[in-house]
């Protein structure tokens, strides 16, 4: 079901203060940014190998993000495993007990189908199932 880690989604207050850290100290470069408007999120890509960071950054005071922030503070916010067929991956998930977020999958950054699972089932990390409907 598993086939990698896609990303690892950091929540951040400055997506331009967090940028600077991580070309600067880490010498890592950005792929791109994008909108996810109906996340309510401006994301920054930085891949390392084959994995990326995501910086994430609200667009709106009472988006998910921003109340992350609110409540835990800036940090890591969800890792994201990609997976082949995620109807189905999220049909074995709920069917072995895990909470799902998202009963059906929606569209994400990069044109991923993607899905959260409940950090209540997962012994408390947000994960999030993507699917690539094209190469990005």
């Amino acid at each position: 079901m598993i086939k990698k880690i896609s990303h690892i989604g950091i929540a951040v207050k400055d997506l331009n203060e967090a940028v600077k850290f991580y070309k600067e100290a880490l010498h890592l470069e950005v792929e791109g940014y994008e909108e996810v408007k109906d996340q309510k999120v401006k994301i920054a890509f930085i891949p390392v190998g084959e994995t990326r960071i995501e910086l994430l950054e609200s667009t709106d005071p009472e988006g998910p993000i921003a109340k992350f922030i609110a409540k835990r503070g800036e940090g890591i916010h969800h890792v994201a495993f990609e997976v082949d067929g995620i109807e189905t991956a999220l049909q074995e998930l709920k069917g072995s007990g895990a909470q799902l977020i998202d009963e059906k999958p929606r569209m994400g950054a990069h044109e991923l189908k993607i899905a959260f699972l409940h950090p209540g089932s997962t012994k408390g990390a947000l994960l999030e199932l993507c699917e690539r409907q094209k190469e990005c």
